[in-house]
């Protein structure tokens, strides 16, 4: 029960966060999708430094024991496709159409129907799926530091400092 209590509370702050950022908004969901504003980059972004630290700090602390799924390359290609044509379409990725829905945005209902409608398909065809397109090219449980050849530390090293440079040089282009 606690995990439930801790999901709710982790999911009610990055719903708070998400609106405060203003990313559920229209306006900068297509501004993202044009590359004219990076708002939403930068809050995605900034959220995975944030828990990939976290992540592996209360992993080499021995708090948590990250399970690590295997990369199956045709049921990521697929899911890509669908995430980024229904993004494309709605104008609304799967949590800033609930966000939108929230803040009273009806064309986010429709985003919202198009994924319960695609969650019921799935469901439908999972059998068929899991047996063709959801295993061709299983690679096992796949990390960057894994591939590297790296301590995980120095991967996330590299990544903040991307982030930093990326976010100074949006800042500068008025991004």
């Amino acid at each position: 029960m606690n995990i439930l209590i801790n999901g709710l509370i982790t999911g009610i702050i990055f719903g708070f966060l998400l609106q405060k950022a203003r990313v559920v908004r229209y306006d900068k969901q297509v501004g993202a999708l044009r590359l004219k504003d990076m708002t939403i980059v930068k809050f995605m972004f900034s959220a995975i430094l944030v828990g990939m630290t976290g992540v592996h700090l209360l992993q080499d602390i021995g708090s948590v024991r990250p399970l690590i799924l295997p990369t199956i390359w045709g049921a990521n290609i697929l899911g890509g496709l669908i995430f980024g044509i229904g993004w494309g379409i709605i104008g609304y990725c799967p949590g800033t159409s609930l966000g939108a829905l929230g803040e009273g945005r009806l064309d986010a209902f429709w985003g919202i129907t198009g994924m319960l409608a695609g969650a019921a398909i799935f469901a439908e065809v999972y059998p068929m799926m899991s047996r063709t397109l959801l295993s061709w090219g299983n690679a096992g449980a796949v990390t960057l530091p894994g591939i590297l050849g790296l301590n995980h530390w120095s991967v996330i090293l590299v990544f903040i400092v991307t982030g930093v440079l990326l976010f100074t040089w949006f800042e500068k282009k008025g991004l």
